[in-house]
């Protein structure tokens, strides 16, 4: 069966050797030591494991390996931006196990809509999954991250 040689994880070509089918999460955690995107439900449908791909949001635990060969993936360890301080700042974290996924998802909206609407959030958060249910200071995070690019 054919293998994928390497992927480009923030910024950096990484060596890989792993089925090119197997989800990109899986190497991420277990052939990289990245830990940032976490393994929620493993069908897409809670966003813990999100990460950027070509600087769209994807759910990592049904992207393959084969599918991110050749584009630059950016994982939660790779990300600088003012969202992380807003969430911080607006207490917008509990057990912080959706955090990344949160962050990532959040990050990938202002880079697309710089100054969304609260309508807009609220849709593109939406099967992000905060089981601590910190939903309104989520929104006000990012609401405070967009206010600091004016």
């Amino acid at each position: 069966m054919p293998r994928v040689a390497q992927i480009t994880v923030n910024g950096t070509p990484r060596p890989i050797d792993a089925d090119p089918d197997i989800p990109l999460l899986t190497v991420l955690r277990d052939h990289l030591s990245l830990t940032g995107a976490k393994y929620g439900c493993g069908e897409g449908q809670c966003g813990a494991c999100t990460v950027l791909l070509d600087g769209q949001s994807v759910r990592s635990c049904i992207t393959s390996v084969r599918a991110a060969a050749g584009k630059q993936i950016t994982t939660i360890e790779g990300i600088h931006h003012p969202l992380q301080d807003a969430f911080i700042e607006e207490g917008a974290m509990q057990c912080g196990y959706c955090t990344s996924g949160m962050i990532v998802s959040g990050v990938a909206l202002l880079n697309k809509t710089p100054h969304p609407s609260r309508d807009e959030i609220v849709h593109h958060m939406n099967g992000n999954i905060c089981r601590c249910g910190t939903y309104p200071r989520i929104v006000a995070a990012i609401q405070k991250a967009a206010q600091s690019h004016a």
